[in-house]
């Protein structure tokens, strides 16, 4: 029996689309009817990507993300005014004014354009307005019991789903994959953990979730199941440095000695801790400094499970039972490869007869003000070749030794440097032989939004409210 209670690591979930991001205004009354039947027809029985449909018995949660559009007051994460071509605007404004006084072109142009750049902003603003609707969906197995939800309490009611599922499975082996909205923004808390932190809001979200971690240890300490399950606590990321509230609040965490957070491969974006308990089967107590990766936690369930890990594909991850027991000094992960988006990124390697743990990077991303360690005019930081720098040779550094990743190593300051980097080349070429080309899921024609495919439990004239949840 498994349970999905999910909501920050899967951010592509949803329905065949793979988002639900745009918007498309209905041009006339046969268009939107047009949509309403299809809506009817489709949408219903589309379910491709939820849970259920890939081994979870049970669902409660939301299938995209905690966005801050899904919460008033928290401004929208679609910062369309930091893309904005402002200088090309303004040339095409300007040309347009000179024009107009040589007389070259008349009233009726100026008018067309302004209309036109009041349509755009229009419709931008209407797609801002409609996006909590649309896309702040609460579900339980594939039923909508809110839309759009509200994470007043959202917590204590995704814990009371929690226990109340380990009480009903208590006679028999389950997995519980619990995934918490906080403290992903927008920063939440609710009413009894308001105020209760030196920290803000932020404080006050990571004590609902300390509390709600003592919660299902509680329920299982109460139904003697303590001696039964491996819990593993963990993180899909770092702290997310550049995000700032609309009312100017920090939300974004730190990373202490880390460089740079979320959405880079610097240590500060991908090294979280792993806590793991299980009294009998994991000596208490232990802190181990080995390369692992949530990868892992597939085999090692896997295996856990008494099934066998599958044959017909390359498996990343590896079973950490050895090294959690103390049957194994180390990891099995002799190289790690990080990507950003579909770009190998960075290279980890950690020798098998050595101390070091070497990582390489082939391009990294320009900081915006150049002395933070985050991409601030962006929000986050991007792959693509104007938002990043190409090293060759790439980056070194021994991690070992250098875990703030502050200098880079040279041929002078390192002998092994030219060895290092040739061997991490070879580990690329191997990898690479391992992969195989699949849909882009991301595709324009996958984000695009179609209206019959979306979830609604009520009516589009409605923009799909509703309040169900019991």
């Amino acid at each position: 029996m498994s349970i999905f209670i999910p909501v920050t690591v899967v951010r592509f979930v949803c329905y065949r689309t793979c988002t639900v991001y745009s918007l498309i205004v209905a041009s006339s009354l046969i268009g939107f009817l047009l949509s309403e039947f299809l809506f009817l027809l489709l949408s219903r029985d589309d379910h491709c990507h939820h849970p259920n449909n890939h081994g979870f018995n049970y669902f409660f949660g939301i299938p995209l993300t905690n966005l801050r559009d899904c919460q008033p007051g928290h401004g929208t994460i679609f910062q369309f005014h930091k893309y904005l071509p402002y200088r090309t605007m303004g040339i095409v404004l300007l040309t347009t004014v000179v024009l107009h006084y040589s007389g070259v072109i008349g009233r009726r142009s100026i008018l067309s354009l302004m209309f036109l750049l009041l349509l755009v902003t229009g419709l931008l603003v209407a797609f801002i307005m409609v996006v909590p609707y649309l896309n702040c969906v609460l579900l339980r197995d594939h039923s909508i019991v809110e839309q759009p939800y509200k994470s007043e309490n959202m917590t204590q009611r995704m814990v009371h789903e929690a226990v109340d599922f380990i009480e009903r499975n208590s006679n028999r082996p389950f997995l519980l994959l619990f995934s918490f909205l906080q403290v992903h923004t927008a920063i939440f808390a609710s009413a009894a953990f308001r105020g209760t932190s030196r920290h803000g809001i932020y404080g006050d979200a990571v004590q609902e979730v300390d509390w709600s971690v003592g919660q299902l240890m509680e329920t299982l300490d109460r139904l003697s199941l303590r001696g039964k399950t491996l819990v593993y606590l963990t993180s899909d990321q770092g702290a997310h440095l550049e995000e700032i509230s609309a009312r100017g609040d920090v939300h974004g965490g730190s990373n202490g000695i880390y460089k740079a957070g979320k959405s880079t491969n610097w240590e500060g974006g991908i090294r979280v801790p792993g806590i793991l308990r299980w009294p009998g089967k994991i000596p208490g107590g232990r802190q181990i400094d080995e390369p692992t990766s949530n990868m892992d936690l597939f085999p090692t369930v896997v295996q856990l499970s008494g099934a066998s890990v599958p044959e017909d594909r390359e498996i990343d991850g590896h079973d950490l039972m050895d090294l959690l027991q103390g049957r194994a000094g180390r990891s099995k992960h002799e190289f790690l490869f990080h990507y950003c988006n579909a770009n190998l990124n960075a290279v980890r390697w950690h020798p098998q007869n050595s101390s070091s743990v070497w990582k390489a990077f082939y391009f990294t991303p320009n900081f915006y003000p150049e002395n933070k360690m985050g991409c601030f005019h962006t929000h986050i930081c991007f792959c693509t070749p104007e938002h990043v720098t190409f090293h060759d040779p790439p980056l070194l550094f021994d991690l070992s030794k250098d875990p703030s990743e502050s200098t880079p190593l040279t041929p002078d300051t390192e002998p092994a440097f030219h060895f290092v980097l040739a061997t991490m080349k070879e580990a690329v070429k191997m990898h690479r032989r391992s992969l195989k080309p699949v849909e882009n899921q991301l595709s324009h024609a996958n984000l695009m939004w179609k209206p019959w495919l979306q979830p609604c439990c009520s009516t589009v004239t409605q923009l799909c409210q509703c309040q169900l949840y019991q």
